[in-house]
């Protein structure tokens, strides 16, 4: 049985429909039913005969997760933990916020990456998602949403690292700015990454136009070593030559994210080295205070040493946000996704991201 979110299974579905004298608009009735009607099953595809919807049933899986938990926050946000046809788990959040109705998905079975105060990648990496299973996210927090709601925002920024996956997320992002997809506009998605240079500059070279987000967490490579071990085998100069590359090809505003670890790298003369680092770029540096993680010796800085770096970067004239929490109350707020097990649900935790 074929997932019908995958690209090679619609392609499929064409001929498939076409060998059974189907007309060719079906397609396009089954398409709508699963982005925009929100279709539960091919049986509630009422538009579709009867015995065409029993055929459909035995041939396409529309669903391949299951939902293992649904928690809601008191600000709004809902977090799905799904679990995947071989057992695998991931989270996917939907966040509200004034009329933005924001997701964020995840991209693979944990994470390769190693950074020291995010839950993701504590087990590890498992595996890639497939397209479909990342198109499966946005679909299944698209039905969390009345009907006269619909998704506005995609932040790639749960588990795993996006630019690790790029052959699966971009046909996946493809079906969600489509128009007979989810019809979201690229400047409404953004692609987060600790950055790796060379996917980076396959961003560039396959002209995407979705907006960029490096994790930066440091603001000198011995530093972000400690903090984001990848960083030993690329190095910010590498990184940020890439990032500029994409910003001057595809003129998406450039966002760096930087988590505050008290007494890490909050400290005022990390502050003045971010304003040297990223002075003279087009970009937002969005500043998240480290949201606690069950089992990690990390702490949230203070109020005062919170105001105190941001006063530093705004007199540097750093464009800067200090992002506001979702979810917390549910473990949704940002870098305490974990890959759960029934026993371990209370400390799962996935990023949430907000950007433009």
């Amino acid at each position: 049985m074929q997932h019908l979110l995958e690209p090679a299974s619609w392609n499929h579905l064409q001929s498939w429909l076409a060998e059974r004298g189907q007309p060719a608009f079906r397609a396009a009735q089954i398409r709508k039913w699963a982005f925009e009607r929100r279709g539960e099953s091919f049986e509630a595809m009422s538009d579709l005969p009867k015995a065409l919807r029993s055929e459909l049933a035995n041939e396409f899986a529309l669903w391949t997760t299951t939902v293992a938990r649904h928690s809601k926050s008191s600000d709004g946000t809902e977090k799905l933990l799904l679990e995947l046809a071989d057992g695998g788990r991931i989270e996917c959040v939907l966040l509200r916020d004034g009329e933005r109705r924001s997701i964020c998905i995840s991209t693979q079975v944990g994470c390769a990456m190693g950074c020291v105060f995010c839950a993701s990648g504590l087990d590890g990496v498992e595996r890639n998602l497939t397209t479909g299973e990342i198109v499966e996210q946005m679909l299944r927090l698209q039905r969390l949403l009345p009907d006269e709601e619909r998704l506005s925002h995609i932040v790639v920024m749960g588990m795993g690292e996006p630019l690790a996956n790029l052959d699966n997320l971009l046909p996946a992002l493809d079906e969600a700015s489509a128009d007979d997809g989810l019809a979201i506009s690229h400047r409404r998605i953004t692609i987060s990454t600790v950055g790796l240079p060379k996917p980076l500059h396959r961003l560039c070279d396959e002209n995407t136009r979705y907006n960029l987000a490096v994790s930066l967490h440091a603001p000198n490579d011995e530093l972000r070593t400690q903090i984001v071990p990848t960083n030993k085998s690329t190095g910010l100069v590498d990184i940020l030559a890439a990032a500029d590359r994409y910003f001057d090809l595809s003129g998406r505003r450039l966002t760096f994210e930087y988590v505050l670890l008290a007494g890490l790298n909050d400290q005022p003369q990390h502050a003045h080295q971010l304003v040297d680092l990223l002075a003279g770029r087009t970009a937002l540096l969005n500043v998240i205070p480290y949201n606690p993680v069950a089992d990690l010796p990390y702490a949230t800085p203070s109020a005062n040493a919170v105001n105190r770096f941001r006063d530093i970067l705004i007199a540097g004239g750093i464009n800067v946000r200090f992002r506001q929490r979702k979810g917390d109350d549910i473990n949704a707020a940002c870098g305490q996704l974990r890959r759960s097990t029934p026993a371990a649900l209370q400390i799962s935790q996935l990023t949430a991201g907000r950007d433009d």
